[in-house]
């Protein structure tokens, strides 16, 4: 099952400065910073500065072309035409996704598609409302500034921000501090703006792994279950997913927010274990072991229209 919160999936019917600066690491004006304890001796600022672009293009074997999505259909709806994607499958009844790509129907194979427009028509309220929602919430993520990749940077982790530190060294490193909630990156000379966002990218996701395992345990042994696998993700729109097989994925983002509302996505993901579906013995399942489930989940919706744009 997929988590969008309550918005992503209907009952089944009948996350003014310029970019960067051309210097990313600290520029001292009159004396030496401070030296912290494992750091490398200070030298001279060195500009970091976009890799030259190579001279010569190397041939690489030609990728197969992507695969075709489905072709969107239309349907009027009062007075709006409403565009779908859909999608067939062996599931029984016709479930509805909301995304940033629009509506997504899937229905059995079985269900003819005036069965289907009528299916949509009888939810029309609730779908056109959610995508309208959609939308709002996009515009606002594109309206957010991005991060400036610069010392001293705040970055989201866990709830709170923390302070990124550029260095100079002999060879890339990562090293975080939580008394002083600032993660400092050791980067060689010449290092771009792109190897500096991979690094912070790649130390986000390790913690997310060790972090998100940790709290899948803890959970798991209250509601007496077990996964058979667990995989982080890198999804637009979903923090979550549990297949039949057991397996398990956690949006790594979710790192961002503070640990109740990772606690909330591991619950939910846990009790499609039990209840793969979102019924209302679904709902009572994760209040077993996450009973303020519901005001995590307006939590989450709010936190991820506040996150800036980071890697996008």
């Amino acid at each position: 099952m997929d988590l969008f919160g309550s918005e992503a999936a209907a009952p089944a019917t009948t996350p003014a400065a310029t970019p960067h600066s051309a210097n990313l690491l600290r520029t001292p004006e009159t004396a030496s910073p401070p030296v912290r304890p494992g750091a490398p001796p200070w030298t001279p600022p060195v500009t970091i500065t976009p890799a030259a672009p190579p001279t010569a293009t190397p041939v690489r074997p030609s990728a197969p072309p992507p695969p075709e999505l489905p072709p969107k259909r239309q349907l009027l709806v009062g007075q709006f035409v409403l565009e779908y994607t859909l999608r067939r499958s062996t599931r029984r009844s016709i479930g509805f996704m909301i995304d940033d790509d629009g509506l997504r129907v899937t229905a059995p194979k079985r269900v003819s598609i005036t069965e289907i427009d009528n299916a949509i028509r009888t939810k029309q309220h609730w779908i056109l409302s959610k995508l309208h929602e959609r939308r709002e919430r996009r515009a606002a993520r594109l309206e957010k500034p991005p991060i400036e990749w610069v010392d001293g940077a705040q970055l989201p982790y866990l709830g709170g921000d923390i302070t990124l530190r550029l260095l100079v060294g002999g060879r890339n490193r990562s090293t975080y501090n939580p008394a002083t909630r600032e993660l400092s990156m050791v980067l060689i000379p010449g290092a771009t703006e792109l190897l500096l966002k991979e690094r912070v990218k790649a130390w986000m996701q390790q913690e997310a792994k060790l972090l998100f395992e940790q709290r899948l345990d803890l959970y798991a042994g209250r509601l007496g279950v077990r996964y058979h696998s667990f995989a982080l993700s890198s999804a637009g729109t979903r923090w979550g997913s549990c297949t039949v097989e057991r397996k398990i994925r956690l949006n790594w983002k979710l790192i961002h927010f503070s640990l109740p509302l990772i606690d909330y996505v591991v619950a939910h993901e846990l009790s499609h274990l039990l209840e793969m579906n979102h019924s209302a013995q679904f709902w009572n399942t994760v209040g077993l072991i996450y009973p303020e489930y519901e005001e995590a989940r307006n939590l989450l919706r709010k936190r991820a229209q506040e996150l800036p744009v980071l890697f996008g």
